[in-house]
Formats: structure tokens, C-alpha cells, sequence
């Protein structure tokens, strides 16, 4: 009987030694187990026409056979050298950095898959724009697309945006060979592969996304206890005490106040979230007509006199119309106080969980650190985290967004279920998806110097013949300044555009600055230069009153 470790043994051949991908090596492993071929030697050991008949593949199985039979032959030269005679037990294979990623012994925590695909990035501008990088236009667009989702879709994680990256490049890819005459017929999206599905728009495509169900990471914020929030949010001292929201005035709204303080309304609470030196903390609770808002608001001040200090308390509610309303539209108001883009962000977050009746309060203590879009995920998730709360203590049907999420490969998908690897829609252990490591791995070695130009990647001399250790340093050093020249042009625009707008302009940008290549087939996978000073010619210039 096959142990665990024989099933990791073949699920490496397959997917690092033949370069299988992950879903299609799970399939491949299924089919053959179902003909008792359940290792590496009972495959080598087998009859060809065995393995062949279980794969209904001739020339993958014959292959796969080959490997396996190489496999054994180099472990068993490898164990020759290094065993010694009285050694019983077989050595263990040297664990490759691929093994981080695959299912079985070796787990990772979200943490620490995030941090494994961690990429490079230099902001010192003069270094950018002396630098030209040579490269062909696919991999542009993924490093395009990667950063654009940091601001667009701040919720999620690096895996899930290199993922939402690599669909966006190979539907794009896909749509260009048909277009050239290099592929032909309906793509798996427009076959219905991916029917049912959720999508999202990136760089103006809509692609189809599975959810990550139960994959709950964080940066390096830190994660209050309830009952510390109070001191949480007297904490930062830095910031200017100010009550953000004015007094009511008026006897009604007196009349009001009285009525919801006699109600006691229940206000649900996130846990306070620290980043650097700024504190947020998101507040919910029921609302059922736009008048009482001003006067439930001031009463959580009067009752929290620590939210009088806060750099800024952003709100939203959302309405049902009245029952004896002809109108079916939602009401929706918001307010920045300070924040720019909070209201609107904190009305997202309510269309997306279906929240209705509804008044969210976000409470943020600035410490003077920019922290660039990483403030929209941690506001996503403090006001997620209340409405949650207020799920919980009162059973309203709220059903939370912005989970993580992968970018299905579709046409792996079906050409999977062509090689007997599973029906359409759902594989052996799922859909199949664009893994973020080769998203990651396609980036590295994309970007290399353009050769010729005074200003390079590393203004290094290219006489001499370069290891091939430099060589990949170099990328990776053009790399990060290929990402640091797109995040400062996003971060000079994120304050004045919406995540649609935004979307809406990154595929322009990009047009202005791939490399330009020869038209037709012969310049498909073509490279050229791309000079980063012309990537920070993007910025949005500054303007009086800025």
C-alpha cells in the first residue's frame, strides 16, 4: 500500500520535474491511483500500455514513465554515495522551495505564504528614471495589474492579487493569438466554463474569481481586544482633539435625540486595528429613517468621549424605502469628515454584504505616518468586522464581502477535462486556478537590461561576461523599480479617483508605455525598452490648491 510519502514523491515528479500544474497533477494522480498505480516504481515498474490506458494519454504517459524510471535511477545513484552499508531506512529527498506550495506535510500558514511571495520594490526616483528595463509586453501587464489591485481592491492579499493578475494576462494573451491568427474558437469563457461564478473587472476585463473561503490573513497590523478598545482609542495623543460632528440644534432633532436615548440603541463594535501610529475602530447599529442619524451619532459621542479625539469619524447608512413607498431604490448617504474616499468606501461595504437599515461609524486616530492604501483594507475590514458583530447579537441577514479570492484559469479547466481531468466547472480538489508562485516567478525573470542604453538597472558594465546569480539580481533589481515607479504614479492619483476610475485608467497607462514591437505575428513574445522615467511622466501633476 502506498504511504503519504510516496504520494508527495509523485506529486513532485509531476509538478516540478514535468512542470504539471498543480490541479492537473492532483487529476493525473487520481486516474492512476484508480489503476493501482499508486508510486514512482510501481509507475516505472507497470507495462506501458497499463500506465497508457489509465491516462488515455499515449505520449504523456509514456513520459511520465520515463521520468519515473529516471527518478528511481538517480535516487538510487544518489543513495549509493551518501548511505552508509548499515543504513536501513532510505534517505529523504532534499526538500526543494516548491515543496512550500504543495499539499501535504510541509503547511504554511497565510502568514507565511504572503510573505513567501513577497516582491522586490525601490522608490528612490533618480535611480527609476535613469533606468530603462527590456521586456515583452505580457509580463508589463501583470506587473500593471498586481500593483493596480493594492488600490482598486485593497482586501486582498498579494497570493490573491497575482492571481487576479495572471487571469487578467492570459485572457488578454488569449484574446491577442486569436486576433493573430495563432489560436481559434470560443475561449473556455465564452464556452461557459466559468458560468456561475462571481467576477470582478481588472484593467477593464472581467474575469471570473473563486472565493477563498476561511483564508483570513492580515498585514503587520496589530489586532485589539474589545475590551481594550476604549484605551485604544484614547491613545494617540498625536492627533488633534476634535468633535467632527456637529450638535443638533433644533427642537425636533432635540425631540429625536430624547425618543433613540429612551431606545437605547445597541452599538456593535470591531476590535481597534493599528497600523504604524493610526488606530481605526468601526461602529454599527440599526437606523430607520434618515432623521435619526444625527442625533444617534451625537449620543455615541456623549457616550464615548474618547471618539471626540479622533482624526476623523466617517459614516454611512444605507435605507430601505418606506413599505408605502412606490420607489425601490436604497437610501444612501455618506460623510468623509476629513477622510477622502472613506464615505464612499464605508457605502461599498454595505451594498456588498447586503447590508440595509443600517448606520456605521468609522473612528480613525491619525498619527502623521501615510499609510497609502493599506488604509482602505484596514477600514474594509473594522467596518466588516462590526457589521459582523451586529450579525451575530441580532441575527440580521448581513452576508460579509470582500473575501479573498483566486482568478480561475478557465482554460486549463477545460483543456483538463479533455485529458480525463475532471467535469466542467469543478476539478479533483476544486476549480482550476492561477497559482500566485508562477505569477511571482514570471515577474522575476521578466525584466532584465536593456542593453546599449546609458541609464540600466544597475548601471554595471556589460563587458564581462555575468554569472547567472547577476543576471537574476538584476531582474529582480529592475523589478522593483518597475513597481515603485507604478506605485508612485497610483499613489499620486488614489486620493483624486475611485477605484473605478482608476481601473478604468490603468489600461491607458499601460498603452502608453509597453514596448513597442513589430506588428503582426512576428511580434508576439517580442520584447522591447521601457524607460521608467516614462512610466513616472504619469504622475498626476500637482495642482494649485492641492
Amino acid at each position: 500500500m502506498a504511504t503519504q510519502q510516496d504520494l508527495q514523491e509523485l506529486l513532485r515528479l509531476l509538478t516540478v520535474g514535468r512542470k504539471v500544474p498543480m490541479m492537473q497533477a492532483m487529476a493525473q494522480i487520481k486516474l492512476l491511483q484508480a489503476a493501482d498505480l499508486r508510486s514512482i516504481k510501481q509507475i516505472a515498474d507497470a507495462p506501458l500500455a497499463t500506465v497508457q490506458e489509465a491516462l488515455k494519454d499515449d505520449k504523456g504517459a509514456r513520459a511520465l514513465q520515463n521520468a519515473c524510471k529516471a527518478s528511481i535511477k538517480r535516487d538510487q545513484s544518489t543513495l549509493g554515495k551518501r548511505e552508509a552499508p548499515d543504513t536501513a531506512t532510505p534517505s529523504q529527498p532534499k526538500r526543494t522551495k516548491a515543496d512550500l506550495f504543495m499539499a501535504g506535510p510541509v503547511q504554511m500558514t497565510p502568514q507565511e505564504l504572503e510573505r513567501s511571495l513577497e516582491l522586490p520594490l525601490c522608490m528612490d526616483e533618480e535611480r527609476i528614471s535613469e533606468a530603462v528595463i527590456e521586456t515583452n509586453r505580457a509580463p508589463l501587464v501583470l506587473a500593471f495589474a498586481v500593483e493596480l489591485l493594492r488600490y482598486t481592491m485593497p482586501e486582498q492579499p498579494l497570493s490573491s492579487r497575482l492571481s487576479l493578475a495572471q487571469a487578467v494576462v492570459s485572457a488578454n494573451s488569449r484574446s491577442k493569438a486569436v486576433s493573430l491568427g495563432l489560436d481559434k474558437g470560443p475561449s473556455a469563457d465564452e464556452e461557459g466554463w466559468g458560468e456561475g461564478q462571481p467576477r470582478v473587472r481588472v484593467m477593464g476585463r472581467e474575469i471570473a474569481v473563486l472565493k477563498r473561503g476561511g483564508y483570513e490573513w492580515k498585514g503587520d497590523e496589530k489586532v485589539g481586544d474589545k475590551e481594550e478598545s476604549g484605551a485604544a482609542e484614547g491613545s494617540s495623543s498625536a492627533a488633534p482633539a476634535k468633535p467632527s460632528i456637529p450638535t443638533p440644534t433644533s427642537t425636533s432633532s432635540t425631540a429625536t435625540l430624547q425618543a433613540s436615548q429612551r431606545s437605547k440603541p445597541t452599538w456593535t463594535t470591531s476590535r481597534p486595528i493599528t497600523l504604524k501610529d493610526s488606530t481605526f475602530i468601526a461602529r454599527a447599529t440599526t437606523l430607520t429613517s434618515p432623521s435619526q442619524r444625527a442625533p444617534l451619532i451625537t449620543a455615541l459621542l456623549a457616550s464615548t468621549p474618547q471618539l471626540k479625539t479622533a482624526t476623523h469619524n466617517a459614516w454611512a447608512f444605507r435605507l430601505r424605502p418606506p413599505t408605502d413607498s412606490t420607489s425601490t431604490y436604497m437610501r444612501e448617504e455618506s460623510f468623509d469628515d476629513g477622510e477622502t474616499g472613506a464615505g464612499a468606501l464605508l457605502l461599498r461595504v454595505l451594498r456588498e454584504s447586503g447590508s440595509a437599515d443600517v448606520l456605521v461609524v468609522l473612528s480613525r486616530w491619525f498619527g502623521g505616518t501615510m499609510l497609502g492604501p493599506d488604509r482602505w483594507r484596514l477600514m474594509r475590514n473594522c467596518v466588516s468586522a462590526a457589521l459582523g458583530e451586529r450579525l451575530r447579537k441580532t441575527g440580521a441577514e448581513v452576508a460579509l464581502g470582500g473575501e479573498a479570492l483566486w482568478g480561475l484559469d478557465l482554460e486549463a479547466e477545460r483543456a483538463g477535462k479533455g485529458r480525463g481531468g475532471g467535469g466542467k466547472g469543478t476539478g479533483v480538489v476544486g476549480m482550476q486556478i492561477h497559482r500566485p508562485e508562477g505569477a511571482r516567478g514570471y515577474l522575476m525573470r521578466s525584466f532584465g537590461r536593456a542593453e546599449g542604453e546609458g541609464g540600466t538597472g544597475t548601471g554595471k558594465s556589460p563587458k564581462k561576461a555575468r554569472t547567472l546569480k547577476a543576471v537574476e539580481a538584476e531582474k529582480e533589481e529592475n523589478l522593483g523599480m518597475l513597481l515603485g515607479a507604478l506605485r508612485i504614479v497610483l499613489d499620486s492619483w488614489a486620493d483624486y479617483l475611485d477605484a473605478a476610475e482608476l481601473d478604468r485608467r490603468a489600461w491607458g497607462w499601460y498603452v502608453s508605455v509597453r514596448p513597442d514591437v513589430q506588428g503582426g505575428q512576428a511580434g508576439w513574445g517580442a520584447k522591447g525598452r521601457v524607460r521608467l522615467a516614462d512610466v513616472l511622466k504619469l504622475r498626476r501633476l500637482r495642482q494649485e490648491g492641492d
